[in-house]
């Protein structure tokens, strides 16, 4: 690999790890308990990861305007807050099934993973907001709701 795709390559390993453990998290669930209401919220573990996914989208639609310089809308003025985007889009995905949710997780990843090949160097280096902005959409939320999920289920096999 050449030395200037290395910063590329450090971030596709930094976001697989956490992709793989926030997969982990929920592996060998039966679909029944994955649709069971109660673990972050009243959100099953199928709205989490329709939740994780509206959350690559965004990734996707506003990472390009970061890197070319520009500046996405921000939630609050626009959505009204985080808070009430992700309850409009958790609302907009409940009717997915379970298996849609899965194969456009799957989907998405693959378009990061090549939308961070196709990224410039710089903007994976260092802070910078395009870093940033993957860091919260993708592998930093992928960690968060895999914690999630696990604690969630810890509890459940408490009570069993």
């Amino acid at each position: 690999m050449p030395p200037e795709r290395s910063q590329v390559e450090r971030v596709l390993r930094t976001l697989d790890a956490a992709w793989a453990a926030f997969q982990e998290s929920y592996a060998g669930l039966p679909d029944a308990v994955l649709l069971a209401p109660g673990v972050v919220g009243e959100w099953s573990v199928k709205d989490v990861l329709a939740h994780v996914l509206t959350w690559q989208e965004e990734a996707l639609r506003h990472l390009p305007v970061v890197a070319r310089g520009g500046t996405p809308p921000r939630y609050a003025t626009t959505h009204g807050g985080i808070d009430a985007f992700n309850a409009r889009m958790a609302e907009r995905k409940r009717d997915l099934s379970l298996g849609d949710v899965c194969r456009r997780l799957d989907e998405t990843q693959r378009r990061l993973v090549d939308l961070i090949r196709s990224a410039p160097e710089d903007q994976l280096s260092g802070d910078t907001r395009f870093r940033r902005r993957l860091r919260l959409d993708t592998y930093g939320h992928y960690r968060l709701h895999a914690s999630s999920i696990l604690e969630w289920r810890a509890t459940q096999a408490e009570s069993t």
